[in-house]
């Protein structure tokens, strides 16, 4: 008798250790774990890439992780500008990966996002460029990814920002470039590839991937905002970055029109006019000038195009050559028009134009 209540309490007992490992193999794991002794008042640290059962959340996630993973830097600055108004949050946000990533984070700006906030981001160096170039590819020719790569500027990301719209950060430089030469390296590449120069600057930002692009011209068919995609994410430095570095140090002038440059310093220039005529119109292009406006005031964009060209040292008498040949119809209805010509180069000499130019 005493025999058989001992097996029935051994059976009872191997039952229940039976169960409990059922328990602590199906349960997560963190429930059970007791919790590690923390000073009262502080909060457990989070885990950037815990699991969520918000499959939303977890895209996003897992975009961003790959995007920053890809393009490491100590700290990144973000902004975000909503759609409608065009006007940022109030105040910018200089977060490192590990803050970005965190839950809560991500979870505010999915939040701002949904309430038609664009997120945009670029690795911050304070005043300096933090070795990163951002190419806007909007109008770029099909397989412009693999020309880059071709030509020694591989993109360490590349990103969709809606159906048929890229963008790409390279990374020329493993240490911060001064402001003017990542610039001209900016405006070099985008001649280069066809992308956006009012794009292309030291410090333009990004769209940052796991998000939503709230422009109402993007929308699919059924009204949805399309999803910012990692199209390519590889920690690379580009192999021509050098190069890059290098001709803008030793006082390269890029032409931002990608056709041969002008060495003149003088006041007086020649400009051959099938030259002139493709330089005005390869910036109209650009612009996007006759897409924008249905009837374009061409003294207006006379100003636009020589404040460029001097901006970026063309000698003043070439310039004058390129409105003079290239500008639509000139001389219009400006009776004078070399006065025409002398006061639009005056405007656009004058260092300080006035607010809300266009270009």
């Amino acid at each position: 008798m005493g025999a058989g209540r001992g097996d029935r309490d051994l059976r009872s007992r191997i039952a229940t250790a039976a169960a409990h490992a059922v328990l602590l193999h199906l349960w997560p794991k963190r429930t059970l774990d007791r919790a590690p002794d923390r000073p009262h008042g502080s909060s457990p640290v989070e885990d950037p890439m815990a699991e969520s059962t918000d499959r939303g959340f977890r895209l996003t996630q897992r975009a961003v992780h790959r995007q920053l993973r890809a393009m490491p830097h100590d700290t990144y600055r973000l902004r975000l500008i909503h759609h409608q108004t065009r006007r940022p949050l109030p105040g910018e946000r200089v977060w490192s990966a590990r803050e970005l990533l965190r839950e809560a984070n991500l979870r505010f700006l999915r939040i701002r996002n949904r309430e038609g906030f664009d997120i945009y981001l670029h690795p911050d160096a304070w005043d300096r460029n933090a070795g990163y170039i951002l190419l806007d590819l909007d109008h770029a020719e099909k397989g412009v990814l693999e020309r880059m790569r071709g030509n020694g500027h591989d993109p360490c990301v590349a990103i969709e920002t809606s159906p048929g719209h890229l963008q790409a950060w390279m990374r020329v430089s493993a240490s911060p470039l001064e402001s003017s030469m990542a610039t001209a390296i900016a405006r070099r590449l985008a001649c280069l590839y066809q992308g956006d120069l009012a794009s292309a600057d030291w410090r333009h930002v990004g769209r940052l991937a796991g998000f939503t692009n709230q422009k109402p011209e993007r929308r699919t068919l059924y009204g949805y905002a399309p999803w910012v995609k990692l199209v390519h994410a590889r920690a690379i430095l580009a192999p021509a970055g050098g190069a890059l570095i290098q001709a803008a140090r030793s006082g390269w002038r890029f032409d931002e029109l990608g056709r041969g440059e002008f060495h003149g310093h003088g006041k007086s220039g020649s400009v051959p006019p099938g030259q002139a005529n493709q330089v005005y119109q390869n910036l109209v292009r650009q612009w996007r000038i006759t897409q924008r406006f249905a009837r374009p005031d061409w003294s207006v964009v006379d100003l636009w195009v020589a404040r460029r060209l001097l901006a970026r040292g063309w000698p003043p008498g070439c310039v004058y050559e390129v409105i003079r040949l290239g500008s639509p119809r000139f001389p219009r209805r400006h009776g004078n028009a070399a006065d025409y010509l002398h006061r639009t180069l005056d405007r656009a000499a004058f260092p300080f134009p006035p607010a809300g130019d266009a270009v």
